[in-house]
């Protein structure tokens, strides 16, 4: 592990930044995908059409946090954004083709008016959102975990060594997660008997969820124990792991009371508290090696040039609110109830 207070201020800046960026992403991005999967379980074509239009104005703009994301990883990091995006080439590409089909299904399904065009395009919606939400979840897990580099800091796995049980157990947590907070979304959004039925759905996603996340963390005590000798080092981890599950408990709580707005806030924080503990768990570290963490990339020696990373800050500094405003106004526009309309999906 690499003494912490060698680090150049600016590299920490951008190490948070990059989190922040990616957490923005998890929870935006993370709502539209729990949608798609629980599309399915809807069964009337009119009440699916009420999902799709739910985050029909807002899917394609969560996005752009992975693009600004990726994007200062590649600005501040670029050989932990070269590891991670050659290591992990084949589960981008499969990344990939999941969201586009799941863009394609949101714009063609209503085009047609035949039923088993709509159900395909259905399938594709829901399976595109799965795939998406799992393969995050992997990449996430072995991170976490670590992955195999040699001295220069280039992963020489493959791609079945990324399928590995511990990473597969995060893959399938973050759709558990995604589909709590989608059925969250649903709730401040639908109403009637279609939000009643959402509403007997949260509980039980909540309570998949919490499971799975305590197994998650049951299995990083045994999978990762630089990452826990790490936590013990810097208690207040727990503390804010702590938080975290109270924050996923008190969502149901705040669904039975009807504060619908309050519980997808709830929702968002146990998302930002999961990525914090991961953060404070794992700094100074961007990929960590795993048998030989002497090859691990940091935030000092993955790092832009100190110029670099103070220019791309100024940059920075006029895009993300920018990004932010475009992101709160379209929320803001797009408020209250999703009611069927003639335009819409």
């Amino acid at each position: 592990m690499h003494h912490i207070q060698h680090i150049p201020l600016l590299n920490s800046i951008w190490f948070l930044l990059v989190g922040i960026l990616l957490t923005g992403y998890a929870i935006l991005d993370g709502f539209d995908f729990g949608v798609g999967i629980l599309h399915l379980f809807v069964k009337k074509d009119e009440d699916r059409r009420i999902l799709l239009n739910s985050i029909g104005p807002v899917w394609d703009g969560n996005e752009v946090w992975l693009v600004t994301g990726g994007g200062a990883l590649f600005a501040a990091f670029p050989d932990a954004y070269a590891t991670v995006f050659s290591g992990f080439y084949n589960a981008f590409m499969l990344l990939l083709v999941a969201l586009i089909f799941r863009a394609v299904a949101i714009e063609f399904r209503s085009k047609e008016s035949s039923t088993l065009w709509r159900k395909s395009w259905d399938i594709a919606f829901s399976t595109g959102s799965f795939l998406a939400a799992l393969l995050i979840g992997v990449a996430m897990g072995n991170i976490t975990r670590g992955i195999h580099l040699d001295a220069q800091g280039d992963y020489i796995g493959n791609f079945l060594d990324l399928l590995n049980p511990y990473s597969l157990l995060l893959g399938i947590t973050v759709v558990a997660l995604f589909a709590m907070h989608g059925s969250i979304f649903l709730v401040l959004k639908t109403e009637g008997e279609l939000q009643s039925t959402i509403k007997g759905w949260v509980p039980r996603l909540i309570a998949l969820f919490l499971i799975l996340f305590l197994s998650f963390n049951a299995a990083t005590f045994f999978e990762c124990p630089d990452l826990v000798t790490t936590m013990i080092k810097r208690p207040y981890g727990f503390a804010v792991l702590a938080l975290d599950i109270a924050a996923a408990i008190s969502i149901g709580l705040m669904v039975k009371r009807g504060y619908e707005f309050g519980a997808f806030l709830m929702s968002a924080l146990t998302m930002v508290l999961l990525m914090a503990v991961l953060g404070i768990s794992y700094f100074p570290n961007i990929v960590v090696s795993m048998p030989d963490p002497a090859n691990s990339l940091t935030i000092v020696n993955a790092a832009s040039s100190h110029k670099t990373l103070g220019y791309m800050f100024i940059i920075a500094c006029i895009g993300v609110p920018i990004v932010l405003a475009y992101t709160v106004s379209i929320y803001w526009i797009f408020r209250g109830k999703t009611r069927l309309g003639h335009v819409g999906y």
